[in-house]
């Protein structure tokens, strides 16, 4: 195949193939973390592989977008919570603009969760016994005070399951002075 020929074949690979479970659009919790603590769980229980990997989008200074994938350290009331290194370019990243996304991708379930919001650093006490709950070999050449832990606390939390008609279900959560509001805005193909 040449490059001329990659349009054609990346229009020709099949796209969401998996199974969503059943969604009871009735039923949805009032918080975005206990949906997704449903959501996480119900990936680990159907195998998928690495569940708790999630994109992690930040910005830089000149506002160029910038991703990697990390592991997800927590998830509560509180947020969606990461950690590494003081001297990483996402650090850097997130002292200058203290603002990022998270994407969930469970593909065997036709799956994704997207959070976004403001990004705040954790308490040394909290990064610390982060980095001590790592096994030796990832704390090895650490210096203290050099890992950091952060909470992402978010304004909007979308779940997405989609669907082979291209109808697909949309749950939004956003958070405003009064709380946290849910919508299920209408499928879209």
């Amino acid at each position: 195949m040449t490059l001329d020929d990659m349009s054609s074949w990346l229009r020709a690979q099949p796209s969401l193939r998996g199974s969503a479970p059943p969604l009871d659009l009735r039923t949805l919790p009032d918080l975005p973390h206990v949906l997704f603590a449903q959501w996480i769980l119900a990936a680990a229980g159907e195998g998928v592989p690495e569940p708790h990997a999630m994109t992690l989008a930040t910005v830089d200074h000149e506002g160029v977008p910038d991703a990697r994938t990390l592991i997800l350290k927590d998830v509560s009331e509180r947020g969606w919570a990461f950690a590494g290194p003081r001297a990483s370019r996402k650090a850097e990243q997130l002292v200058t603009r203290p603002h990022a996304a998270l994407l969930f991708r469970w593909q065997p379930l036709v799956r994704e969760v997207r959070v976004r919001g403001r990004v705040q650093e954790a308490s040394p006490e909290e990064s610390a016994a982060d980095l001590a709950a790592r096994s030796e070999a990832a704390r090895r050449d650490v210096e203290p005070g050099s890992w950091v832990r952060w909470w992402l606390v978010p304004d909007r939390v979308e779940f997405w399951q989609g669907a082979t008609d291209r109808r697909h279900t949309r749950i939004v959560y956003e958070r405003s002075d009064d709380g946290w509001s849910l919508s299920t805005p209408a499928a879209v193909g």
